[in-house]
């Protein structure tokens, strides 16, 4: 059975999504890693409600506390920067983070820049994504 793709109706304006990540601390996505990576089988990506260029030793920290909180091992693959994301809005509950990384995608939907932690891992916190293929999101307010 393959997971159906979750289907956008539209994207989030800029002055949206600025009001949308009002009092968001940060956002959460666990999908499946692509087939080749058996030992780190979810795609991870944390979206911090900053725009700042966080300095190494903070972003080793919260990436520290992150993988702690969440019982994620053996990361690799790891990405962190500032990012443009932006928004969809569908038939789920929340709003869908989006990580921009084409250029025509940066062009043609609104975004906002985020400082963006990417990487592959695993945990057992994730079934959804680990054993179901689906990918989920979480959203964590100050």
């Amino acid at each position: 059975m393959e997971a159906a793709a979750i289907k956008t109706l539209r994207y989030l304006s800029v002055s949206e999504i600025q009001e949308h990540l009002n009092g968001v601390e940060y956002i959460i996505m666990a999908a499946p890693a692509p087939d080749n990576f058996k030992e780190t089988p979810i795609h991870f990506t944390i979206f911090l409600n900053t725009s700042d260029n966080l300095p190494k030793d903070i972003q080793k920290a919260v990436f520290d506390k992150f993988l702690y909180e969440e019982g994620i091992k053996n990361p690799i693959e790891v990405m962190s920067q500032i990012m443009p994301v932006g928004f969809s809005e569908g038939v789920q509950e929340t709003l869908m983070p989006m990580l921009l990384v084409k250029q025509e995608d940066m062009r043609s939907i609104p975004n906002a820049p985020m400082f963006v932690i990417d990487f592959l891992a695993d945990s057992d916190n994730f079934s959804e994504a680990k054993d179901k293929s689906l990918t989920g999101w979480t959203y964590s307010y100050n």
